[in-house]
């Protein structure tokens, strides 16, 4: 908090702003593997402005930023997605230093560079992360837990070095919910914090895309990436009960919007995107409607007299009926020249590094618009600010 002497007044700051008007901070993240270094720049972008979320909600590499932030206190969040990011993103053959500066190339080196770095991560695998089975070309297998290209038991020990999941399980402190399939039901779950004690399974089965990894078991069954149904948490957050002003950044690392492709290579990569972006505007415009009609149900219930309010009718209206707000901030990871249909599993130091202060600088173009954070009006409950199309509804 800031005070005016000219004016004689006491200025809020943003997160002092944010703070009145919601009962909330939520952080939506969806999936998108070495993409993921986008979402841990715009946890940066928002630290540095003291705004932290109460609630964090993940699929596939989301989920394992989740375990990160909310395994660690506000202070040191930055520091251990670091460490985490530049775990992964170890480059074992060429040095860092040719490799991190690869993105000032001419874009046939950062291409060739580029696609080097994602063969190497097919035929190496990425350190503190996933290695190759090497069973996995014989005609049979030992169960579920093994029927996979790679073997992701390096990132057990990787979250557990680098997450408190003592912290991760107190709700109380920051809510946590990750998505995944069980693969004998095909049903689509959220482990959550508030109901689970979540463990380095959970987060890992969020992100056991087959055939790369293997599926995950938990409690007797066994579990596959979330992506594969829905690769954005978005609804788990909007449709919560009961709810409450909330603001919520949802960071994306697919567009749903893209060019016609013109050849196979582009066809792998458009069909990547439209899988992955999970329909993401379709669950907003949904949800915006289903708030503004919980809204008038409100308002209109308001009207009824006291004496007819004690009525199964009212009491059924009364559970459907609210008067929350919410702000939706919407980030879209922007692609790179140089990218391509592997860009998701091209885990080099230069591409962690530039999706990193892509999201720190998309985070920071909007903290410096406050007037996108502001509580939306009554008479419209749900707003949505689209960051790289300057839309706002």
């Amino acid at each position: 908090m800031a005070a005016d002497k000219r004016a004689g007044k006491t200025t809020l700051s943003l997160a002092d702003t944010v703070a009145r008007d919601y009962r909330a901070v939520a952080l939506v993240l969806q999936g998108g593997g070495a993409l993921g270094a986008y979402q841990a720049g715009v946890i940066e972008a928002l630290d540095e402005a003291g705004l932290h979320p109460h609630w964090v909600a993940g699929i596939s590499i989301g989920a394992l930023n989740a375990a990160i932030i909310a395994g660690n206190p506000p202070g040191r969040r930055v520091e251990r997605l670091r460490e985490f990011w530049e775990t992964i993103c170890r480059p074992p053959l060429l040095p860092s230093t040719l490799v991190y500066n690869a993105a000032a190339w001419p874009l046939l080196w950062q291409n060739g560079i580029s696609g080097l770095a994602a063969w190497r991560a097919l035929t190496e695998g990425q350190a503190g992360f996933f290695h190759p089975r090497p069973t996995s070309l014989l005609p049979w297998h030992t169960g579920p837990a093994s029927a996979s290209w790679y073997d992701t038991a390096p990132l057990r020990a990787t979250l557990e070095r680098l997450a408190d999941f003592d912290r991760i399980n107190d709700a109380r402190a920051m809510r946590v919910s990750v998505g995944a399939v069980n693969v004998r039901s095909g049903d689509f779950v959220y482990f959550d914090n508030t109901r689970d004690t979540l463990r380095p399974e959970h987060f890992m089965a969020s992100g056991a895309l087959p055939p790369g990894f293997p599926a995950v078991e938990i409690d007797g069954e066994f579990y596959w990436d979330g992506g594969m149904v829905s690769n954005t948490p978005l609804y788990k957050v909007l449709s919560e009960r009961p709810s409450r002003d909330t603001l919520v950044f949802q960071v994306d690392l697919w567009s749903a919007h893209g060019t016609l492709p013109r050849d196979l290579v582009e066809v792998a990569e458009r069909s990547k995107e439209i899988q992955f972006s999970s329909r993401t505007r379709l669950v907003t415009e949904f949800m915006r409607r289903t708030q503004e009609q919980r809204r008038l149900l409100h308002d209109l219930m308001e009207l009824v007299p006291e004496d007819r309010r004690d009525t199964p009718a009212f009491r059924r209206a009364a559970a459907r009926a609210e008067a929350t707000l919410t702000n939706v901030i919407h980030l879209i990871y922007q692609d790179k020249p140089y990218e391509g249909h592997y860009k998701d599993y091209e885990f080099s130091a230069a591409s962690m590094h530039g999706h990193w202060h892509s999201g720190v600088a998309d985070m920071r173009h909007t903290l410096a618009h406050p007037q996108w954070l502001a509580a939306p009006d009554p008479e419209h409950p749900f707003v949505t600010h689209d960051v790289h199309h300057g839309e706002a509804g």
